[in-house]
């Protein structure tokens, strides 16, 4: 075990961010095993004693679900709507899940608009800061309906990092659909290798980082290592997992090398 590994077990606030390629099937349908596993392992973290912050994804790709389609439309407006329809059932679905652990959770959209503004920020980080001390996870998405920036760019990756900045954060978990960061692309490269942790972005690092994500969740690697540079500039070490079996989380925390770690700068 690294002496990075070793110190995962050390950090108190994390923030877990969740993509939809975790949260659903191809066809975009819920997967609610693997769901219910994640709500158990973050009910878990708080019953321990961490204060834990879920960035979620997915509102598009459920609403698209519940209309029974095969993938979400191109135009804005319609996935401004589908984003609507799929947030409250996205909350729905966790507050089941997270009651039956009796842990309680709180929504909250934030917008990068509002991010930037001086007193909307504080405004958010009160409110985010407020429910850990009342020891409920605030569950984050951008809010699609009023805001263009993550359905154009197709990633939650940036907001998850800003978030933990937000928060002064010890910890941010990228959970995806790939064990962590390849040195190509695993998907096409039989011959790509995964880096147990990286201490530095160099342009090798970005250049590896070039690819697309799913259909239903946009957000590649590229935008998580935009996200771990966020993270960098406040000493906030980033870990990019499996999403299949949220339990690698506790496993990577216990300092197991399970993912990537990209060390704090």
């Amino acid at each position: 075990m690294t002496e990075s590994r070793a110190r995962l077990a050390d950090k108190k606030r994390i923030v877990v961010k969740v993509g939809t390629s975790t949260l659903s099937f191809p066809n975009g349908k819920m997967n609610f095993t693997r769901l219910e596993k994640l709500t158990m392992v973050l009910s878990d973290l708080m019953s321990c004693g961490k204060e834990i912050i879920l960035v979620s994804s997915g509102a598009i790709g459920i609403g698209a679900g519940m209309l029974k389609m095969d993938a979400p439309p191109d135009g804005l407006i319609a996935r401004q709507a589908l984003a609507a329809i799929g947030q409250a059932e996205l909350m729905r679905i966790y507050q089941k899940f997270f009651v039956e652990y009796h842990q309680m959770v709180a929504q909250v959209l934030l917008t990068p608009e509002g991010l930037n503004d001086e007193t909307r920020r504080m405004n958010a980080q009160n409110t985010l800061n407020q429910l850990l001390t009342m020891k409920i996870i605030p569950v984050v998405n951008e809010n699609d309906t009023i805001s263009t920036v993550e359905i154009q760019f197709g990633e939650n990756d940036s907001l998850s990092a800003k978030v933990a900045s937000l928060i002064d954060a010890d910890l941010l978990i990228i959970m995806t659909d790939i064990d962590g960061f390849y040195t190509s692309d695993p998907k096409q490269d039989e011959h790509a290798e995964m880096l147990p942790e990286v201490h530095e972005i160099t342009e090798e690092i970005e250049l590896a980082a070039q690819g697309s994500g799913s259909s239903f969740g946009k957000g590649g690697m590229l935008t998580k290592i935009n996200a771990v540079k966020i993270c960098r500039e406040k000493g906030i070490a980033t870990l990019i997992l499996n999403g299949q079996n949220p339990k690698n989380i506790l496993k990577a925390i216990e300092g197991h090398e399970i993912g990537t770690l990209f060390t704090s700068a």
